[in-house]
């Protein structure tokens, strides 16, 4: 039998038994494992990992836990410079996109509205969200913990809110996207790139009254999903506008005006 000491900081702690939460605990284990291994084994999913100090020296997941080592775990950082130690991402994300499981589609089409690269299926199975995000790149934003534990998945986010809309301002706030928001920019229905479009092209498409208050019509790259000025933009302009200000972004951009879907 071999003991290790384990201390899990800052949000970290969210994942762990009460017992264990903001101190150091002791590990009794009987076989060769690694860090990574041993962190899931107390619920904390390696993506939300971003150093690990094993005896005081920066460590990888694939160290070797052994006898008496002590070992920190800590979150990713945010505004603390620590660049001499060992990062557990090889890189980050240089253009955030992200893949959302099938329990969070709220979340997913409000990332759409704010103009977020965000693919989604109401019957995902966890195989091909941890596949897409994997091989595409991809931020996988989940509430399944097991989920974010698989190897394939090297960005990830465990979203703790319930609410949708505080959803979003958690992976705003978590991920810095404030300057990236882009409202209005994604077809919300299957996430293709809107264009804008002659009236004429889409005239015999449009409804009577639609033909004849509306002049400006974009349309989904992807789908043909046609959006223009509809009476719930107001609704639509206060939800960005919210998040934007929430996240402390341009207020300018909340005041675009959202397209009405065809």
């Amino acid at each position: 039998m071999a003991i290790a000491w384990f201390r899990f900081y800052e949000e970290l702690n969210d994942f762990l038994t009460p017992g264990r939460r903001k101190v150091a605990f002791r590990h009794i284990f009987d076989r060769r494992a690694s860090v990574k291994d041993m962190i899931e084994s107390f619920g904390v999913p390696h993506t939300e990992v971003d150093l690990i100090l094993v005896n005081g020296e920066s460590a990888g997941f694939n160290r070797i836990v052994r006898d008496h080592d002590r070992v920190s775990v800590y979150p990713v950082f945010e505004s603390l410079d620590v660049s001499p130690l060992l990062r557990l991402r090889e890189r980050p994300l240089r253009r955030t996109r992200f893949v959302v499981d099938c329990n969070l589609g709220r979340l997913a089409r409000y990332l759409r509205l704010l103009g977020f690269d965000t693919r989604y299926e109401n019957d995902f199975r966890d195989e091909a969200v941890a596949r897409i995000s994997g091989e595409e790149g991809r931020v996988l934003l989940t509430r399944d913990r097991r989920l974010l534990q698989r190897r394939i998945v090297t960005h990830g986010m465990f979203i703790r809110e319930t609410d949708p809309r505080r959803q979003v301002t958690e992976v705003l706030r978590r991920l810095d996207l404030g300057r990236d928001i882009s409202p209005f920019t994604r077809c919300s229905r299957c996430n293709g790139r809107l264009e804008v479009v002659d009236k004429s092209e889409v005239l015999e498409r449009l409804e009577p009254k639609t033909r004849r208050y509306y002049h400006v019509f974009r349309r989904c790259t992807d789908c043909g999903q046609i959006y223009w000025k509809g009476s719930h933009h107001d609704r639509a302009q206060r939800l960005v506008a919210e998040f934007l200000e929430t996240e402390g972004g341009d207020s300018d951009v909340g005041r675009k005006a959202h397209p009405r879907p065809r």
